[in-house]
């Protein structure tokens, strides 16, 4: 089973492409991981994901998407991110992971500065969802498979074929983009607050948390503590732990022959009856009825 290895920060450590190339064209499905989700992370790296089959709740930062098959998300370098399955059902997806640098080349070119660390920087734009409601939509998915094509043959020069056609799919969105969009910066104080909450939560979902447990983590009051956390995610970093708790007690349902009481204590659940109400809010169904359906599926 997949697993998205990361540091204390949340960021993930696997390699996307080379030193010498810095991009990655990979093929996944959720069920691929241990959850049935990749779970929350960061990367330095702007992450192109086009759903092949199925669907995909897709979480980044804030923002909540609900891809299907032909959909594609450009996530935001640095952006924490997440993907879930929705309904219960399995999503097949090809993402094209690349450095910022292959577009504008060298650190002090016009090219980074006019073109690609205002998109980078703003925090208003956390991903660009295409999904075909505009005509430019169509175009952009052109260009995301043309690189997928490009990859896959590895013909005489696919380098620079796939910079070339990185650098028209990236005109194409910012000259689509709306005028009056608003910016956004948020500092690298609060960026890495925000990592520390998650790793923190990571490794201490299982366990009883309170806000000043993560508050003293990150030496923050804890109310500046609850605005950071809701501000970065639009919802209360209570329920957050209480979904991410969900998220990580699939692996216990599905892979041992653990009570229900005994996968909710394992996951932070003191009281096997919330956890069921919570899961059923999250999943929309039973634990019973969820770890029945999907070990139906692997027979």
């Amino acid at each position: 089973m997949a697993e998205i290895i990361t540091d204390g920060s949340q960021k993930e450590l696997k390699k996307h492409g080379s030193d010498e190339f810095p991009l990655l064209v990979s093929y996944e499905k959720l069920s691929g991981y241990k959850s049935g989700s990749f779970l929350w992370h960061w990367h330095p790296e702007i992450e192109i994901t086009l759903v092949l089959d199925g669907q995909i709740l897709y979480k980044v930062n804030q923002c909540t998407y609900h891809m299907k098959a032909g959909d594609i998300l450009l996530g935001n370098a640095n952006v924490l991110h997440a993907g879930f399955m929705e309904d219960m059902k399995d999503g097949k997806y090809v993402s094209i992971t690349f450095l910022p640098k292959i577009i504008y080349g060298s650190y002090g070119s016009i090219l980074r500065r006019k073109y690609v660390e205002p998109f980078l920087h703003n925090f208003s734009l956390p991903a660009v969802y295409i999904d075909y409601s505009q005509p430019w939509h169509e175009i952009f998915s052109e260009y995301v498979r043309e690189i997928i094509t490009l990859y896959e043959e590895k013909k005489e020069f696919y380098e620079l074929d796939i910079t070339g056609t990185l650098q028209k799919l990236w005109r194409c969105m910012l000259q689509n983009l709306p005028e009056n969009l608003p910016y956004t910066e948020h500092s690298k104080l609060e960026r890495n607050r925000m990592r520390e909450i998650m790793d923190y939560l990571e490794h201490n979902y299982m366990n009883k948390i309170q806000m000043k447990d993560i508050a003293e983590e990150i030496h923050l009051c804890e109310s500046e503590c609850s605005r950071l956390f809701k501000r970065y995610m639009n919802v209360s970093l209570f329920t957050f732990l209480q979904e991410y708790r969900v998220e990580r007690s699939l692996e216990f349902l599905l892979s041992s022959d653990d009570s229900i009481m005994e996968v909710a204590q394992k996951s932070g659940f003191t009281d096997s009856n919330y956890y069921a109400k919570v899961f059923s809010r999250v999943k929309g169904c039973s634990p019973q009825k969820y770890r029945k359906q999907n070990i139906r599926k692997d027979m």
